[in-house]
């Protein structure tokens, strides 16, 4: 669940909150902070879970597989989802860590700094997994987030062999935190083995897990190891390589920019529902730019309006 409230930049740098980062919390440290914030609202979150939300409202069947704990945010989460008519059936966990929440803290410029305690979803476990759910799925989409925890990357690294054993496309998106340090070396032998197909990243994440400065250095790094990558360049637009294609957009202008949460994730379902519908690599990005527009444009990482009238699909 996100946890979202407003704050100036004096009150990050009382906290010690890089700007636009995102770092984990223990639950003390979580409890601390929400009682520092001031007024905030409660909306379901999660990267995968916001780009299921999202594939939902542009008309695609989604599912998602994560872990909630028996308790009122994830009654609450499990609620949202389904109301959004995405299939959601992993069972709740008793007696272990609380839902887990991300406390998110806007500033006037609309960056946002994502505090999270991961709580239950760091208990998901490959007996979660539905195999044949997997295999009916043209697409199964992984989040970077869940690499770091030794069960969830066992779930997803199952997913990801499931998936691929029956023919269908695995799409991976990255997170800045596991760019870094000793899980860089484990993503980029994930990636370097075949098992990502789509791959999604920031321009921020992209250098920080190649190690290379500049973008087009990045590209030639990363395009030859997936079927198509796909690079977020915030205002700057997007980039996509799928083997000897290359395309560039802009990004779709907002009458004003609210809160970035969910930006990629939206960008990622458009981009998604685009290849599902079989539009080309331009038509796709230009779809995930319109679906990550809407959701900058208000508070909340899950669309607000009908996706499908926007980007008509």
């Amino acid at each position: 669940m996100d946890v979202i409230a407003t704050c100036d930049d004096n009150f990050l740098t009382e906290h010690r909150l890089p700007k636009g980062s995102m770092q984990l919390l223990n639950r003390t440290e979580a409890d601390t902070l929400y009682a520092a914030m001031g007024p905030a609202r409660e909306i379901s979150g999660g990267s995968a879970a916001n780009s299921m939300a999202g594939a939902a409202a542009l008309g695609l069947k989604a599912a998602f597989v994560g872990q909630v704990a028996k308790d009122q945010l994830g009654e609450i989460f499990a609620h949202d989802m389904r109301s959004l008519g995405v299939r959601f059936e992993t069972a709740p966990i008793s007696g272990g860590p609380p839902t887990g929440r991300c406390l998110i803290l806007v500033t006037p410029d609309a960056q946002r700094t994502m505090n999270t305690c991961p709580g239950a979803s760091h208990e998901l476990t490959v007996e979660a997994l539905d195999p044949e759910l997997i295999r009916s799925a043209a697409i199964t989409f992984l989040e970077g987030y869940l690499w770091g925890p030794e069960r969830p990357r066992v779930a997803m690294l199952e997913a990801a062999r499931i998936a691929q054993s029956a023919g269908r496309t695995v799409a991976f998106t990255l997170s800045e935190s596991l760019c870094i340090g000793d899980r860089r070396e484990g993503v980029l032998g994930m990636i370097e083995s075949s098992l990502v197909d789509v791959l999604f990243g920031n321009e921020d994440e992209v250098r920080h897990l190649t190690g290379c400065r500049g973008l087009a250095e990045c590209l030639d790094a990363l395009s030859p190891q997936v079927g198509t990558l796909v690079v977020t360049r915030g205002a700057a637009g997007a980039v996509a390589v799928d083997g000897p294609d290359r395309a560039e957009i802009s990004a779709v202008a907002v009458e004003r920019v609210v809160d970035t949460t969910g930006a990629g994730d939206l960008f990622a379902a458009g981009f998604l529902a685009g290849r599902c519908r079989g539009r080309e690599l331009k038509a796709s990005l230009e779809t995930g730019a319109l679906a990550a527009a809407e959701v900058i444009s208000h508070f909340g990482a899950r669309p607000e309006v009908d996706l499908r009238e926007l980007v008509s699909l």
